[in-house]
């Protein structure tokens, strides 16, 4: 009796499978017109649909090879995966890279390399390794700053990523002795665990937002004076992902909270332009930019992604006869970054970092202006090695985004722009960000900038050199044909790296217990 009720009950679950299909076989063929291959192929044409939907997962995890992908490899994920998390970050049986493809760069190690002498900073803390230069030295900023880690944290804002996200990123730099850039969506609680903080806006001004959209150097004198963790401001002026291109935040995504930090209102879509409403031209720029160091006595910057080079050098110019100007530029390589942006721009519109840099800091450097300003490289160079070309071709510091995301958890999805990020970083949705331990991550976004330090210096002084800084561009050579065509960087960008003034390691670290900026 018992079988044949077994019977019966599998043949109702069957035919009520077969009523479910018949229903979408029909729904497919006569009410759907968008879909010609459900039209076509019903019930079966789904399967098309959901296989193409876990297609990067799939070529991700079984597919691709080691070096294949992009933005990030499987070694590079691999890498800063295990730097965050403190295990064997090391590679057996020799390099699976192709040594000889176009643009690979190579170290060029001294016979003998530097020597640590006794009581060397290194020799206590190996992760040791500040900037050489100081922001706002030049211009005699009232509270110049030097940053204490040559490795910080790109500009990502809050409503970009999670709360917890940048909870965790925030409190990592405090444990790393990093800075923390805020991104254009201003100063939120979770940027405030007393780590050092980059207050960047861009031409929505979120967090320094005036009622006409404009704006508001009162707030912007306000904020600094009630954070006085925020080390210095950073306009900017374009970025890699969108350059000249502004955006939208539609009014669904305006909760109470991202309404207050931003200053805009609760449910209205809020747009920020292409363009700046604080100025038009250059000149204007430079008086804005001196207005608000003079006001909150910060060293200010500016940051952007480089195409055109006509109005760098008429700021150049300017700055030259003037004697004024930014405290420091942040090159944002083309290559976009977390910000969402049309192919169309990601793909075509401004140069690669290694381009943009090289571009504008040649220029800088024929109107002898190099020495007066930090250079903050910012484009996928959270490795040590692109780290020594980037600091070989005049970079001062690091600036990462993705690279920091990943060691928190990012297992690169390419999904940031739908709210659904499967790690809970990308995302508001708080049933996904319940996934991120903070405490856990912050650890190891701070374990990712000391493995990445201590590396680097470690290349440094195989190099023969004490400091990054000390990286001339006859240290590495990069790929354009067979080795007898290979260059240094000089012979291939066409120009020689300034000196960076350095007295040595114990120089800089007396120069930050007494406050971050020159004895």
């Amino acid at each position: 009796m018992d079988s044949i009720l077994d019977f019966l009950s599998n043949i109702a679950w069957w035919g009520w499978i077969l009523i479910f299909l018949i229903l979408v076989a029909i729904r497919d063929i006569f009410f759907q017109k968008k879909h010609t291959i459900s039209h076509n192929y019903p019930i079966v044409g789904h399967l098309r649909y959901w296989l193409e939907s876990i297609g990067p997962e799939m070529r991700q995890y079984f597919v691709a090879n080691n070096r294949e992908e992009l933005p990030f490899n499987r070694i590079e994920r691999g890498w800063i995966y295990a730097s965050a998390k403190k295990e064997n970050n090391y590679e057996g049986f020799g390099t699976d890279r192709n040594i000889y493809e176009h643009q690979h760069i190579f170290i060029n190690n001294a016979m003998m390399p530097y020597k640590l002498p006794e009581n060397h900073p290194n020799k206590m803390d190996k992760t040791f390794l500040p900037c050489a230069k100081v922001m706002g030295a030049f211009n005699k900023r009232k509270r110049p700053f030097r940053p204490a880690s040559i490795i910080n944290i790109s500009a990502m804002s809050y409503g970009s990523l999670s709360a917890k996200a940048v909870d965790s990123l925030n409190k990592g730099v405090k444990i790393a002795g990093a800075y923390h850039n805020t991104g254009e969506g201003g100063l939120s609680p979770y940027h405030s665990n007393g780590g050092d903080v980059v207050f960047h806006f861009g031409t929505g001004y979120f967090g320094v937002r005036a009622k006409d959209g404009g704006f508001s150097m009162e707030k912007m004198k306000k904020l600094v004076e009630d954070n006085p963790f925020i080390r210095a401001i950073e306009i900017k002026l374009s970025q890699g992902a969108k350059p000249g291109k502004g955006g939208v935040l539609p009014g669904a995504k305006i909760t109470k909270e991202i309404a207050e930090i931003r200053g805009v209102e609760i449910g209205k879509d809020v747009l920020s332009p292409p363009n700046h409403k604080a100025f038009s031209n250059v000149p204007e720029m430079m008086d804005f930019i001196e207005e608000i160091a003079e006001i909150t006595g910060l060293p200010v910057g500016i940051k952007a992604a480089i195409g055109k080079l006509d109005q760098w050098e008429e700021l150049a110019e300017i700055m030259k006869k003037t004697g004024k100007g930014p405290d420091f530029i942040a090159v944002d390589g083309g290559e976009g970054g977390t910000g969402a942006a049309p192919p169309s721009f990601a793909d075509h519109v401004s140069l690669p970092w290694v381009y943009g840099f090289s571009d504008v800091y040649k220029l800088f450097k024929s109107k002898g202006l190099t020495e007066r300003i930090v250079f903050v490289a910012s484009g996928k160079l959270g490795f040590p090695a692109k780290a020594a070309m980037a600091f070989a071709m005049g970079a001062d510091c690091i600036n990462v985004a993705r690279e920091a995301m990943m060691s928190i958890g990012c297992i690169q999805a390419q999904i940031c722009h739908t709210n659904r990020c499967p790690t809970g970083i990308a995302t508001q949705s708080k049933w996904l960000q319940n996934g991120i331990n903070v405490p856990l991550k912050s650890e190891r976004l701070a374990q990712y900038f000391k493995t990445f330090r201590k590396e680097f210096i470690e290349i440094t002084h195989a190099a023969g050199h004490e400091h990054p800084c000390q990286f001339t561009m006859k240290d590495v050579e990069m790929n354009v044909g067979d080795h007898n065509l290979s260059k240094e960087l000089d012979g291939t960008y066409m120009y020689t790296k300034t000196p960076v003034p350095f007295k040595g390691m114990q120089d800089l670290k007396d120069c930050l217990y007494l406050g971050g900026h020159p004895n």
